[in-house]
């Protein structure tokens, strides 16, 4: 279609030029300089709702919890930016933390909220150095990775939680356009957390080790009519000392925290003929043992989590 249009073209101008003189025929307008790139490549925004049926809260039980969150991600000429920020209220089971009880102890809600953060940001090296030589094979880059990661609430231990973390990712590619990331982080942590009938404590723990893992694969092998997308994260995080506090009843040492998500969603807006990637619904399994740092062996039950997630995700 274009040389069509591009033959048709030239030949209306050599007609022209048969019945008029070179003086006649309007002057060729200068070309406009090429338009910048986008400053961003990728800009996504999203918004979800969740609801995990058998969430817990250390020392306090089981609180399933309903969660509202805001994602943005975006892809710039060195790198990506991840940010999040989730909004969490749990049931009745949860009651908030009273400060008028004696003690400050348990009160007596409909539940209590928090408020949770986290960002990471990436600078590619071969982004940095304008070739591929940070690739090979599956290996699609090795970047330099930055973030943090901060919380309120009013319930349980009464999380305050500021930390940060340094380190590398690595990025893998997955079949059907999937991608995995590997980070290994040095992970520094500052917390004020208060148990019922217990002051609260300011802690500073001790610099340690941690390895995050995302990733995400578009289940391609199965009919066009089923988009269905796995994806998730596991994350490891080493001991941190005793942060100058208690951490649970005696002054226990923390110990290695684990906690994973798994999601297999299913794109509506494409199931639909819309949109692709505008909405969809996913169900999932969420495992997170010794939170906090928290051992098993100490006194304060229901470090661990197993439960199963349920959600719906629109994309603008």
């Amino acid at each position: 279609m274009y040389l069509k249009k591009l033959a048709l073209a030239a030949f209306l101008v050599a007609t022209a030029t048969g019945y008029a003189g070179a003086a006649d025929l309007p002057v060729k307008a200068a070309a406009s300089p090429p338009l910048a790139p986008p400053f961003f490549f990728v800009n996504d925004n999203t918004l979800e709702y969740s609801y995990r049926f058998t969430a817990t809260d250390p020392g306090v039980g089981v609180t399933p919890k309903n969660l509202v969150t805001f994602t943005h991600f975006d892809v710039w000429a060195y790198g990506t930016n991840f940010f999040t920020v989730s909004w969490l209220r749990s049931t009745s089971n949860d009651p908030a933390i009273n400060p008028l009880a004696p003690g400050g102890g348990i009160g007596v809600g409909t539940g209590t909220s928090e408020i949770y953060g986290l960002f990471r940001s990436t600078f590619g090296f071969n982004e940095i150095s304008n070739t591929k030589m940070f690739s090979m094979g599956p290996l699609t880059d090795i970047s330099l990775e930055v973030g943090a990661d901060a919380n309120a609430s009013n319930g349980g231990i009464l999380s305050g939680k500021t930390d940060v973390v340094a380190g590398l990712d690595f990025s893998f590619a997955l079949p059907y356009k999937g991608h995995f990331e590997l980070s290994p982080l040095f992970y520094k942590e500052w917390q004020h957390s208060q148990f019922a009938g217990i002051p609260s404590e300011s802690l500073d723990f001790t610099g340690t080790w941690a390895l995050e893992t995302v990733y995400a694969m578009p289940l391609g092998f199965l009919p066009p009519s089923i988009p269905l997308t796995f994806s998730g994260y596991a994350n490891f995080y080493g001991p941190k000392g005793s942060g100058g506090g208690f951490v649970g009843v005696g002054g226990n040492q923390t110990t290695t925290e684990f906690h994973s998500e798994q999601r297999i969603s299913l794109d509506v807006g494409k199931v639909m003929g819309g949109r692709p990637g505008m909405f969809s619904v996913f169900g999932g399994y969420r495992y997170w043992t010794h939170k906090f740092g928290i051992a098993s062996s100490t006194l304060i039950p229901f470090t661990t989590e197993s439960t199963w997630i349920t959600g719906a995700t629109i994309a603008f």
